[in-house]
């Protein structure tokens, strides 16, 4: 049985070891920014092809005890890295410690690439050049207090790099981070979606391809193509299954809107680069202009956050006014707010039932849940059976 480990974004690994169960992946094991599992090598295949949640599949390839540098240096040198992929491949080697008594990370990336590259050199004549921005092979090293484990990373482009969002704004949301969200706010195929500030429309996206179970790693390629045991022929027959799985496109209950112009253009862009063009409703709409296409529904939105005094007052303007709409005009709905701006809370004058801490890259955010009660929020909440904050 190979082991792995796969990184997804923090605050996700629940939903992120649910899919790995699903894929029948054994000893399923959630830490803190990932999940370690292990199966037969080709479990990696469907990982990368159908996760999520998850931003890489990482090959365990050694682990050992370590004192300094130089057992790093031999651990990786005892490797047959020529049996895995050929000298011709480009290389990036990086490391990640929690509690090493190692002083220089960097030093340690140094021992490991020139142990790898070493090794290259004795047994073929030849070594692999690094190319830090693109490299073929990926390796990652992780240390704790005594323990140095070494991976190839079997996915390449980060898995949130579905190949499908060709437009994207300022602070892009990663794919990964706007399926976990839809998984937090219960939202299933069937059930009204609507993103009044959809930007460049990742929630949408993701969205219809979770209601048309198509696979989010089909439409790329993978570092796991080229290494040597590539098993190409079981790849194309998993590629074929989940081909044969996906519904057809028809029009679901998944609306967008956003006032700016250049935003929806974005989002028309990504959903008709995914082919889903027709399947999203989208509308150029102010956030006082929007109505419930529904009786009840989910609102999933990401509003956009300001870095600026003059962004920031503009914000300070429009969480009021987001919180009347759902007030007046979303009874019966539930909302999912994602936002690094923490004033949110105080300036939408709504009480949040839950806050989640996640991560949109190094960004921390907080998704904010609200359970618009039919009949106007203040008088359930004096009821007492209002929101708790």
């Amino acid at each position: 049985m190979e082991r792995f480990f796969a990184t997804c974004p923090r605050g996700l690994e629940e939903f992120l070891a649910e899919e790995l169960q699903r894929l029948k992946a054994e000893n399923i094991h959630a830490v803190a920014g990932g999940v370690e599992f292990g199966g037969e090598f080709s479990l990696c295949y469907r990982a990368n092809l159908e996760s999520r949640i998850a931003s890489r599949i990482l090959w365990q390839v050694a682990t050992e005890r370590y004192r300094n540098e130089d057992d790093i240096y031999r651990t990786a040198y005892a490797l047959q890295w020529n049996d895995w992929f050929e000298p011709e491949l480009t290389i990036r080697v990086s490391v990640t410690a929690t509690r090493s008594p190692l002083r220089s990370l960097g030093f340690v990336t140094l021992k490991i690439k020139d142990a790898v590259c070493d090794k290259f050199r004795r047994l073929s004549g030849r070594r692999p050049s690094v190319d830090t921005r693109r490299p073929d092979m990926r390796i990652q090293g992780y240390l704790t207090d005594r323990d140095f484990t070494l991976y190839l990373d079997a996915t390449g482009d980060a898995l949130f790099k579905r190949g499908r969002r060709m437009a994207q704004g300022e602070a892009p949301l990663r794919e990964n981070l706007a399926a976990g969200v839809l998984r937090l706010a219960g939202w299933v195929p069937g059930t009204v979606l609507l993103d009044p500030m959809c930007g460049s429309g990742t929630f949408l996206l993701e969205a219809a391809q979770m209601a048309l179970d198509i696979a989010p790693g089909s439409g790329r390629h993978f570092a796991f193509e080229k290494l040597k045991n590539f098993d190409k022929r079981h790849w194309q027959g998993l590629l074929q299954q989940s081909a044969a799985r996906q519904k057809p496109s028809v029009p679901l209950s998944i609306y967008g809107s956003d006032l700016s112009g250049e935003a929806l253009k974005s989002a028309r862009t990504n959903l008709a680069a995914a082919g889903l063009e027709e399947v999203v409703s989208l509308k150029r709409a102010d956030i006082q202009e929007i109505s419930a296409p529904a009786k009840e529904g989910i609102i999933v939105t990401n509003p956009p956050y300001g870095v600026r005094l003059g962004e920031l007052q503009e914000l300070a303007e429009l969480y009021p006014k987001l919180g009347d709409v759902l007030k007046k005009k979303f009874s019966g709905w539930r909302a999912y707010i994602l936002s690094a701006d923490m004033r949110l809370p105080k300036l939408i004058r709504l009480a949040a039932s839950k806050r989640t801490p996640l991560f949109n890259g190094a960004l921390e955010c907080r998704l904010f849940e609200y359970k618009m009660v039919e009949g106007g929020m203040r008088r359930k909440k004096s009821e007492g059976t209002g929101v708790r904050s």
